[in-house]
């Protein structure tokens, strides 16, 4: 969170990130983690300091947000094994899902998400332009609302009494638009990029 008179400067450069991730993510990959581990550092350090602190909130965001930065740029490796992990797991259960009842085995969770965080660093090309692209894609969305009338769906103007403006990167609640905007936006942001390394190769 940050004082309500920065709402429309952090709105400006997360619409900056967001388009910068989504359609040069792969490109530009450690400035995008840089900017995602700044947006994250200060969104986590800045919620931690009370609301009726405006220097401390901003004091916390830019030290959080450094931190962030250098946490994120020097373990990329370690965020596409994540990211390939998580996608071994999502599989499993939607498989297990359809030939049986309950939970999968933990063993079988545990092999899975080892094998897609492996899988992932061959085809980490490939993960980091979906992975980017999509990120960049939500980011843009969450910022834009910022300027529509309605205060839904991820950026929550600072109306209150104490004039805070909080961001929240996930909601459940929003316009039935929003998913459908997000996925077109992610994939045309994977197209977009996916070209341009095919242009790099054929020169």
């Amino acid at each position: 969170m940050l004082p309500h008179g920065y709402e429309q400067p952090a709105a400006i450069l997360l619409l900056l990130g967001g388009v910068l991730a989504c359609f040069a993510g792969h490109r530009l990959f450690r400035i995008v983690l840089g900017i995602y581990g700044f947006i994250i550092g200060a969104m986590v350090a800045s919620s931690i300091v009370g609301v009726n602190s405006p220097t401390g909130m901003l004091v916390a965001a830019g030290l959080g947000g450094l931190l962030g930065s250098v946490v994120m740029v020097f373990a990329w490796f370690v965020g596409v094994s994540l990211v390939g992990a998580g996608i071994g797991v999502l599989l499993a259960h939607l498989t297990w899902t359809q030939i049986a009842s309950g939970e999968p085995p933990a063993m079988a969770i545990i092999a899975v998400a080892v094998a897609g965080a492996i899988g992932a660093m061959f085809i980490q090309k490939y993960v980091i332009v979906v992975g980017t692209a999509f990120a960049g894609a939500w980011t843009i969305l969450l910022s834009a609302s910022s300027w529509m009338a309605q205060a839904e769906p991820g950026l929550t103007r600072g109306a209150s009494d104490t004039e805070v403006w909080i961001f929240y990167p996930t909601t459940a609640s929003g316009p039935r638009w929003m998913p459908i905007a997000w996925v077109g936006l992610g994939l045309l942001g994977a197209a977009v990029q996916l070209s341009m390394t095919r242009g790099k190769k054929k020169r």
